[in-house]
């Protein structure tokens, strides 16, 4: 355990950088170093936010064999542009943005499909999810 000032240690004892922080300022993924700092056998995790991560020194460190793998299931771009690196690099498990997903998410998500649909059939203005989530709570 340590903090910020620690990061450096931390990476070089790893065998595991996942990132699963809200949004904060700065990040381990984004420090100058941290990835680098990885051990060979080392993945990373992101389920975070996309821009939480320097993928592209992720990707580097991957096509270099420096790193064992990662994990993503966030990316700065969404959705992932389809000619991306990670969509078929052997090192990369991509995943479609569905880490938080809960115990009541897919009553939830069911819920906001059927009100969009009777929203689209009145000629109504549609929900988004952050919208309808907070009016449904």
């Amino acid at each position: 355990m340590g903090g910020l000032r620690d990061l450096s240690r931390l990476a070089a004892e790893s065998d595991c950088l996942v990132i699963a922080a809200p949004t904060p300022q700065r990040h381990a993924g984004r420090e100058p170093g941290v990835l680098e700092r990885l051990p060979p056998e080392a993945i990373v995790v992101n389920v975070s936010r996309g821009t939480l991560l320097d993928e592209t020194a992720l990707l580097d460190l991957l096509d270099a064999s420096r790193l064992r793998g990662a994990a993503l299931d966030v990316f700065a771009a969404e959705p992932l542009p389809a000619g991306h690196p990670f969509w078929h690099h052997p090192r990369v498990l991509v995943s479609p943005h569905v880490a938080a997903v809960t115990t009541r998410f897919w009553q939830r998500e069911t819920g906001l499909i059927v009100e969009n649909i009777r929203r689209y059939l009145a000629g109504s203005p549609l929900a988004i999810w952050s919208t309808w989530r907070r009016d449904t709570e």
